[in-house]
């Protein structure tokens, strides 16, 4: 038996995340009063106490998921002396998790990462202007069908408007990205080809397609500052979906990230090729859990948020 550890990403967050966590463990209080110094942001107070459409600001959502699943993964680690290098063989996340991931297996510190998460959401909400881009969820087709549904409608949209596969989350649930007029031709093509659903998403910018390379040169300029360290075990990449171990290709990956497809269905197949068949989410919410399941059905998938959760875990491990 072999586990992974995987983390959130956008979509998960909601108000009162965090708030048990802190209020039953000093580890867990002492991990969002640092990510609010970091930032020198009430983050915390916004996460327990704020509006839907505070969090939902992408530059508060990202640090918020990852405050949240790192504050999981400290008292784990110092409450139940579980250590991450004798427990699981992969970490991984989706989109943002990618980050929470390497702050689990030490490649980043947690205030650096609560600074490029927040700088990675108001880069990737400056690099469209709102209305101009969207996101559409099409569920029920193959992946190759999305891909060919995307191309040909940036065809039928013109005018260099673009429509691509942004994230590959599970078989038959695909998302696309791009400009408004091409996703939208991409709904009334997926439904015409079939699909059980098609639908745009209410996301403020069109993340995960070339739209978004303000947005990675911006990153590209942070993370060629940033101290990346070598994971204590390797990260399952959203770009390869594969482990990858060394600082400078964790860093490139991190950029092109922005920009390319989030292969998480692959991530996981990946992982259960690997060995694995136990798989831990770490973090607010359910969504990923949700989505192993869908990938495959052979591996044994938990969600780990609250505290009751926390010590049913560390009581099996």
């Amino acid at each position: 038996m072999a586990r992974a550890f995987i983390f959130p990403g956008q979509g998960s967050q909601y108000i009162g995340m965090g708030k048990e966590l802190a209020e039953n463990f000093t580890e867990a209080k002492e991990v969002f009063e640092e990510v609010d110094n970091a930032l020198n942001q009430k983050l915390y107070d916004l996460m327990v106490n704020g509006l839907d459409e505070q969090l939902n600001m992408t530059e508060n959502t990202q640090p918020a998921l990852m405050a949240v699943s790192v504050a999981v993964m400290r008292v784990l680690e110092k409450r139940f002396d579980i250590k991450l290098e004798e427990t699981a063989k992969y970490v991984a996340g989706h989109s943002l998790g990618e980050y929470s991931a390497l702050t689990a297996a030490k490649a980043l510190e947690l205030p650096d990462t609560a600074k490029l998460l927040k700088l990675r959401g108001q880069a990737m909400q400056e690099a469209v202007p709102v209305g101009q881009g969207a996101m559409a969820a099409i569920l029920g087709l193959d992946f190759e069908d999305v891909q060919a549904i995307a191309v040909k409608a940036s065809e039928q949209a013109g005018d260099n408007e673009i429509c691509e596969a942004a994230n590959d989350n599970c078989q038959g649930q695909i998302v696309v990205s791009g400009h408004v007029g091409a996703v939208q031709a991409a709904i009334s093509l997926a439904t015409e080809k079939g699909a059980r659903k098609a639908v745009q998403l209410p996301v403020s910018a069109p993340f995960h397609c070339t739209l978004m390379s303000p947005a990675a040169e911006k990153m590209g300029e942070a993370l060629a500052k940033a101290d990346i360290k070598s994971p204590i075990i390797p990260v399952v990449a959203n770009v390869t979906a594969k482990a990858e171990t060394d600082p400078d290709k964790i860093r490139n990956l991190l950029i092109e990230q922005i920009t390319e497809m989030v292969k998480w269905r692959e991530s996981v197949i990946w992982m259960k090729n690997n060995d694995i068949t136990d798989i831990v989410e770490i973090g607010a919410g359910k969504v990923l859990s949700g989505l192993v399941r869908r990938i495959d059905r052979g591996i044994n998938c938990i969600s780990v948020e609250n505290p009751a959760q926390i010590e049913d875990l560390a009581s099996r491990l």
